[in-house]
């Protein structure tokens, strides 16, 4: 049986087509009916693939992104946008490939505090001691949240 890639666009009016018969190319059962292109796990998105969600503009700048090998500064440049909009656009194309955003996670926060712990020290409201006290508390912090042993020498 020969297969065909899609990109899951309609070629006349450019909305998302649906997929109406499956066939198993083992036994060749098939199942008919109106299917959506959404994997139930990450493990199945790579069978149709997360980027045939994107409309023509989200895929327009994930290969602007990509060019510029996700430097912000130049996708600024290269689509005349503010860093703000491409870091909106960025999470626009995250949330429909299904990627949840990190913004809560524990590594965030951990990055979060280490870059707070850096900018109070560059602007001198700390010493550098204090800041790698500080820095040091993050790390045995993040070891404990991860269940990792203390790196500490």
């Amino acid at each position: 049986m020969d297969t065909y890639s899609i990109s899951g666009a309609c070629p006349v009016c450019a909305e998302t087509m649906y997929i109406s018969r499956l066939t198993c190319p083992h036994c060749g059962s098939s199942l008919e009916g109106v299917f959506e292109v959404r994997p139930s796990s990450s493990a199945d998105a790579g069978h149709f693939g997360r980027l045939a969600r994107l409309d023509s503009s989200q895929l327009e700048f994930v290969e602007v992104f990509l060019r510029c090998r996700g430097v912000i500064k130049n996708v600024e440049d290269m689509l005349g946008i503010s860093y703000p909009t491409v870091k909106a656009r960025l999470a626009e194309v995250l949330e429909t490939m299904g990627l949840a955003s990190d913004d809560g996670s524990p590594v965030a926060e951990s990055r979060r505090a280490r870059r707070e712990i850096l900018a109070d020290l560059s602007a001198g409201r700390i010493s550098i001691d204090e800041a790698h006290q500080l820095l040091a508390q993050t790390q045995i912090a993040d070891a404990a949240e991860s269940h990792l042993p203390d790196v500490r020498e």
